[in-house]
């Protein structure tokens, strides 16, 4: 095997220990042997390709959200279709429920969320509305219903939301989401 691709092999194998430490742990908790033991290697190489903690948790929680294409779909659909894809994402995506788990204690961890959901959401809600101003405003009114199931869902496991079907979140969810992104200003 050439250097290059036992490098490639070695971070791979750091990001999955990473991620699965980060969600199972948190950011605090979360330490770099504890990761560098998952991953099979020695602590010296985590701190080599990723410097610190901070530097490890950015690459390793770095999410496409892989959002899709809302400009030519209907805008009646637009709600149930985020929702739904929302509802796929979190239960794809364990990295997702770890930044999540981190932002609430930890400043990076906060910030890693509000850029991804700013960058990947603000283009969404810029693209279907009525009026382009308001997109940051809709884009974090759509994160607030995301983040807000995901917290109560994946993360508090609250068992209403937790009993309740795809079908029923979709039905409660894709009205809020469809109004905050394609209604008129209040």
């Amino acid at each position: 095997m050439t250097t290059s691709r036992r490098s490639d092999t070695t971070r791979a194998a750091i990001l999955k220990a990473a991620r699965e430490r980060f969600a199972a742990d948190g950011y605090e908790r979360a330490t770099i042997r504890a990761i560098a033991r998952d991953a099979g290697i020695d602590p010296a190489m985590v701190m080599r390709y990723y410097s610190n903690k901070e530097g490890l948790f950015t690459a390793a929680s770095e999410v496409d959200l892989r959002l899709p294409e809302m400009e030519a779909m209907p805008a009646q659909h637009i709600g149930a279709v985020l929702v739904s894809h929302f509802l796929d994402r979190w239960e794809e995506d364990d990295v997702l429920t770890g930044v999540l788990r981190v932002a609430v204690t930890n400043e990076a961890g906060a910030e890693r969320l509000r850029s991804m959901f700013g960058r990947q959401i603000g283009p969404v809600a810029a693209a279907v509305c009525p009026d382009p101003a308001d997109a940051p405003r809709r884009a974090v009114l759509v994160a607030s219903q995301m983040l807000g199931m995901a917290m109560a869902r994946y993360v508090l496991r609250l068992p209403p939301a937790v009993e309740m079907s795809r079908d029923e979140l979709v039905a409660w969810l894709a009205p809020t989401v469809q109004r905050y992104l394609t209604a008129e200003r209040a």
